[in-house]
């Protein structure tokens, strides 16, 4: 999926005055794209999910090694059969259309992008937000994918008072705390996901998400504080500013990854976390591991680590 630039229309301030009515019909924020506007809906892709496309056959060395296409996920994949009419979370004016994405700017220098559809309206159009059929969603893709931009910048629509309503009462979980040393340093890194607050159908179904926050630290084996906590991924509100590889390990693949003439069709991906480096004195010590959701329910891992001397 590309992240083509969007391109921002003046639009009159009679126009921003129908805008404003809109949103404030929407206690909280906006409504969902697809009918019903203001009944939750699966999620099977979260905000910050890798995605990846690897050069290379489905190998562990292509994994650790290839080239391909790397990015964070800008928005959120909301589960809706093939055809299914997709409408303007907030009213607006068309900026772009493609073959699969429409970009509707809206009052106060925000913005949403709708993925995969079939359009169904043409850039200067103004659209009305839950009445004007923005397009359907193409097959096979069975999905839109929503973001949202505030200021051109891309931040997390399920983050509170955005989408609604959303509720998430599934735990993230850390499934591995990993270790590597050299010449004294040791980096850090951690395995984690989570699971849509509601099931996803068809072959997404049981498939994971990232958790919106990893966090960790040190303590001694008796819970002295050594390294506070540290702030390893938070796309809580917004994506971070560093490259792919620098905020997931290798070993990280998204669900269903494609590889050059491969794709893993049902195959859950993994999510590998960069901690960071750090450098011990002597001693046993324990890292604790938080992976947390957008609403804050958070599981958490902790691994012995022993230096000798």
């Amino acid at each position: 999926m590309s992240t083509s630039r969007f391109l921002v229309l003046a639009i009159a301030g009679v126009l921003f005055g129908g805008i404003a009515q809109q949103a404030a019909a929407t206690p909280g924020g906006y409504g969902w794209p697809v009918k019903p506007f203001h009944r939750e809906h699966p999620v099977r892709g979260n905000f910050g999910d890798p995605r990846t496309v690897f050069d290379g056959p489905p190998t562990r060395r292509t994994l650790m090694s290839a080239g391909g296409r790397f990015q964070l996920h800008f928005g959120i994949d909301i589960s809706a059969p093939n055809g299914t009419a997709a409408y303007p979370v907030e009213s607006g004016v068309v900026t772009r259309v493609t073959e699969e994405e429409i970009v509707v700017a809206g009052a106060a220098d925000r913005s949403f992008e709708y993925w995969h559809l079939h359009a169904s309206v043409r850039v200067g159009e103004h659209v009305s937000a839950y009445e004007t059929v923005l397009g359907r969603i193409a097959k096979p893709c069975g999905h839109v994918h929503l973001s949202e931009l505030d200021g051109g910048v891309y931040v997390n629509p399920l983050q509170a008072g955005h989408l609604a309503p959303y509720r998430d009462d599934t735990t993230p979980q850390v499934t591995s705390v990993t270790e590597e040393r050299a010449a004294g340093d040791i980096e850090l890194e951690a395995s984690a996901d989570d699971f849509p607050s509601l099931p996803v159908p068809g072959a997404w179904n049981g498939l994971p998400v990232t958790p919106a926050r990893v966090a960790w630290r040190v303590e001694t084996a008796g819970g002295a504080a050594v390294i506070p906590e540290h702030v390893a991924f938070d796309v809580t509100r917004r994506l971070p500013a560093s490259p792919f590889w620098s905020v997931y390990a290798r070993g990280t693949h998204q669900n269903m990854t494609a590889f050059t003439k491969f794709y893993a069709y049902r195959q859950p991906g993994e999510y590998i976390f960069r901690l960071g480096t750090i450098h011990l004195a002597p001693g046993a010590y324990r890292v604790v591991v938080t992976a947390s959701d957008i609403r804050g329910n958070s599981g958490s891992r902790t691994t012995r680590l022993v230096v000798a001397p």
